[in-house]
Order: C-alpha cells, then sequence, then structure tokens
C-alpha cells in the first residue's frame, strides 16, 4: 500500500474513534504526559499529529503522525509500540537554512514526500500514583529507529535510547492537574560523510483544569536542545565540544540549538476514547554559532507554531 494511501486509512480510523462512545492513560497536553499507565490486559489504540510550520523564510509544513498501540502487562507496567509517518512539504529561500535548502535542491526547489521515518517501542512503569500517594511518579525507557530525518526527510541512520522521568500532582479533588516530564535521549545518527552523537534534552510541563465534566483546558510549556559535535569526513568541528554516550566516555558537550514553546490546550474524554488539541509557539530560542538563530528564535532545528490533535480508543 502507498504511503498515500495508508495516511488515508488512518484518517479514515481516527474518524471511526471518534464515533465511538477516558481511561486511566489520558494525554491532557500534547508533548506532556501524566504518571498514569494502563489497566492489565488492555489496549489502546492512539493517533496523533503534530505539524511543526513555519521557518524565518519560505513555507515549510511536518506533518509528525504517529499511531500508536500501549499494552497494560501489569497495572503498573505499560509497553507501547508506535510507527513514525514523516509527511514535509517545505520550500525555504535562505540558503543558511540547512539542512532544508539542500534538500529540496537550492533556490527555487521544493520538497513533498510522506515516507514511513522509522519506529519506536517503549515501556513505562508506575511507583506512585496522584490519586494514593502525595505526588505521582512513573520512569519510562524507549528505543527507536529512524530511516529519515526529521527536519527535511532525507535518507538517514539513527538510533536512539531515551529515558523519562513523569511527575504529577492533582489538587481539588483531581480537577487541577500539574505534570512535568524532564527527558535524555541518546542519539546516534549518521548521513552520507557525517557523524553526530547526539544528547538530546527535552523538558515539558503542563496544567489542566476541569472546566466541566468530561473537559479540561490547559497550557503546556515544551524546551528541547541539543548537546552535539557533527563530525564530517572523520574530522570533529572545533567550535563545539564533542558529546559522548559510549560507557567509557561520557560526556556533555556543547549545546548546539534550543527551543522553547508556549501555548493551550483542550482536552474531551468520553468513556472509551479520549482527543487532546493543542497549539503551541516558539517563544525564544537559540545555540550555537553553528545553529541558524535570529530574532531571539532558532530556524534551523524548531519551528514557528507546533499544532497537534491526539484521538484514542480504549479496550
Amino acid at each position: 500500500m502507498k504511503i498515500k494511501g495508508l495516511l488515508s486509512v488512518i484518517a479514515f480510523a481516527g474518524g471511526l474513534l471518534a464515533s465511538n462512545v477516558a481511561s486511566a492513560d489520558e494525554s491532557l497536553w500534547l508533548y506532556t504526559k501524566g504518571t498514569d499507565t494502563r489497566p492489565q490486559g488492555t489496549f489502546e489504540l492512539k493517533l496523533s499529529n503534530i505539524s511543526r510550520i513555519g521557518k524565518s523564510s519560505g513555507d515549510y509544513v511536518f506533518n509528525d503522525i504517529r499511531p500508536e498501540i500501549e499494552y497494560g502487562i501489569t497495572d503498573s507496567l505499560t509497553i507501547t509500540a508506535e510507527i513514525m509517518i514523516f509527511d514535509h512539504n517545505y520550500s525555504v529561500n535562505d540558503p543558511n537554512l540547512q539542512p532544508m535548502h539542500d534538500t529540496q535542491g537550492g533556490d527555487g526547489g521544493r520538497f513533498n514526500e510522506t515516507q514511513i521515518g522509522g519506529y519506536e517501542i517503549g515501556l513505562k512503569y508506575n511507583v506512585l500514583s496522584p490519586y494514593k500517594d502525595y505526588v505521582g511518579l512513573s520512569f519510562g525507557l524507549s528505543y527507536d529507529h529512524r530511516d529519515k530525518y526529521r527536519l527535511d526527510g532525507a535518507d538517514i541512520t539513527q538510533n536512539s535510547v531515551a529515558a523519562t522521568v513523569f511527575l504529577q500532582k492533582n489538587f481539588l479533588d483531581d480537577t487541577l492537574i500539574f505534570a512535568i516530564n524532564p527527558k535524555i535521549e541518546l542519539e546516534r545518527r549518521t548521513s552520507p560523510d557525517v557523524l553526530e552523537e547526539e544528547i538530546s534534552l527535552e523538558i515539558s510541563a503542563g496544567v489542566a483544569y476541569r472546566v466541566a465534566p468530561k473537559w479540561f483546558v490547559g497550557l503546556e510549556f515544551r524546551h528541547q536542545s541539543d548537546y552535539l559535535s557533527p563530525e564530517e569526513l572523520g574530522v570533529t568541528d572545533p567550535g563545539l565540544h564533542r558529546s559522548s554516550w559510549d560507557l567509557d566516555d561520557f560526556r556533555i558537550g556543547s549545546q548546539h540549538q534550543n527551543g522553547n514553546y508556549f501555548g493551550p490546550t483542550v482536552h474531551y474524554a468520553q468513556k472509551d476514547w479520549w482527543v487532546t488539541a493543542g497549539v503551541l509557539a516558539q517563544v525564544w530560542g537559540g545555540g550555537s554559532q553553528h545553529s541558524y538563530s535570529e530574532g531571539g528564535k532558532n530556524w534551523d532545528e524548531h519551528e514557528r507554531i507546533h499544532a497537534g490533535v491526539t484521538v484514542a480508543y480504549n479496550f
């Protein structure tokens, strides 16, 4: 089945989910997750798309589409598996806006492709419950493999391992919810003549309030940054200190880039399904001399807007 046809099937399935009549593992925000895990023996089918829109020149849209399934191994341990579908459509004007400018074919070119980007598998283990304990606490561990680069859709080989801490605190009879997720990801990415060994830091945080039965409105913040030194033809860039996550040579190098986002979210839940939507704008960003940053924002790794929606069905 071609990718466009696969997307049509997924979109139709999403419509079916929304027609059914939340569960223990609802997501109240785009990126931030609570501490809940799935009940033992239950499944959740989830379809999410976060559209990353706008660079500092030209036009840019990247739809990050993720069909996912979750299963409760025990009440405290959940396993997840997802496919990454990368849908890029962009044409940038500034030749310094890389790697997009080169991948599109230079001035006046355009890249418009929908591709299978890779897959991810993960585990989430709950230690403390926000409903029974002073604070909720869970730990996550995941592995992902990618054959396409998220920024421009070019061919790469990337393997990553990520560890996440989930913290959640509930107030006012569980109507006011705070959550924060610090995450560290160890990436090794290769493309022709380039090796990047990268340590990525992400911190997402959200607050949500139940304004009516089944409805939450919230605010979310997300920080993402990379610590790396790309090596071209085996020569390390002297302007950046090298990151390494080899067991005998672990080090955090220079921060290459950072982007910070903030915006509103809304969540609605029925007995067996739920939906969450949100819009986050880049409020500030920056990076090293090798990043493309101007106007207090980063543009090579980050975008103006992240607009997303997630639909999930539980059984």
